[in-house]
């Protein structure tokens, strides 16, 4: 009997490692590239347009946020990077929280990355372009268009 029992683990343990296998190989990558202008002191506010390429078709969505810390000065950020856990283009939109640190004067970098309820990825970097300095914690909406 003892060995019966061990074999049912076994065999519910292989189930289980077959099956997150099959759902993580269903999730892809995107491309993502998004143009941000933010301004704040403290608290910052922006808003943008960005694309994602994903399955070598391009959807448009705009980009909301409000940033909570050391924020001060304005900048336009061009960002690029990656959507990790993709399944379909409607997986991209939602709130997503983030942290994230970065500064420019005159120009400079910045990166990001963000996370939705849906367990989507955003890593971002890219320039800024501005005067700012941020070091805080945010809140971004995505919606597609």
């Amino acid at each position: 009997m003892r060995q019966h029992s061990t074999s049912i683990i076994q065999l519910a343990l292989a189930a289980l490692l077959a099956s997150s296998l099959a759902t993580a190989s269903r999730a892809e990558t995107g491309a993502v590239r998004v143009d941000f202008k933010k301004a704040g002191f403290v608290l910052g506010v922006g808003s943008g347009r960005g694309v994602l390429t994903f399955r070598g078709h391009n959807y448009p969505f705009r980009v909301s946020g409000l940033s909570f810390g050391a924020t001060i000065g304005t900048s336009t950020n061009q960002l690029a990077g990656r959507a990790l856990n993709i399944r379909s283009p409607d997986d991209i939109a939602g709130t997503y929280s983030a942290i994230g640190a970065g500064g420019a004067l005159a120009g400079g970098a910045g990166g990001v990355q963000l996370r939705n309820n849906k367990g989507v990825i955003l890593q971002l970097h890219g320039a800024k372009v501005g005067v700012e300095l941020s070091a805080a914690v945010s809140r971004v909406e995505i919606a597609l268009e």
